[in-house]
């Protein structure tokens, strides 16, 4: 018992004297350091706070280079919301409704979550979800029709595409086999 005390505040004092040299930024080099770390990808206001609690500063200077990084357009929330549905639309395939699940776990405002999903071609949008419809369905080993667009539906929803737009790619797929 009486170890187990003992190697618990040596834990503590180490953490605490190792913390204490940590290196010291000065606010100048913070701002340069945030601006490189929002250049090379675009960045939400959360990312950054959290990446500016690692440097211990006062609430102040926190405020003061958020500023910076506004007025000098490194951090833009607008348009890293609408990177951010482009591109898990194009690349991961994903529907509206997981892209607004995602970005509101970023703490995106739902004007700017809408005005982001509004620059997604509802074209393009209808056509993937068809693509991945009809891919899903030729992957499917499934014997019985019912459990077949069964399964698409469910892997479709899960992807975030809407239940209303589901249904109508599948009676249009029904439609064509």
């Amino acid at each position: 018992m009486y170890l187990n005390w003992l190697n618990s505040y040596y834990s503590r004092l180490f953490f605490y004297f190792s913390s204490m040299n940590q290196k010291v930024f000065t606010v100048d080099e913070i701002k340069k350091k945030m601006e490189y770390y929002c250049s090379y990808q675009d960045r939400c206001h959360q990312e950054v706070e959290k990446k500016l609690s690692t440097f211990r500063l006062i609430p102040e200077a926190k405020e003061l280079i958020l500023i910076h990084l506004i007025q000098h357009d490194f951090l833009n929330e607008q348009r890293f919301a609408q990177n951010f549905a482009r591109g898990k639309f194009r690349i991961k395939k994903w529907g509206r409704k997981k892209i607004v699940h995602a970005l509101r776990l970023l703490n995106i405002t739902d004007y700017t979550i809408n005005y982001a999903l509004e620059q997604l071609n509802e074209q393009e949008y209808l056509s993937i979800l068809h693509a991945l419809a009809l891919k899903k369905l030729n992957n499917l080993k499934e014997k019985e029709v019912y459990l077949k667009y069964q399964k698409v539906y469910q892997y479709l929803y899960r992807q975030g595409f809407e239940p209303d737009r589901i249904q109508e790619v599948i009676k249009k797929i029904k439609k064509e086999l």
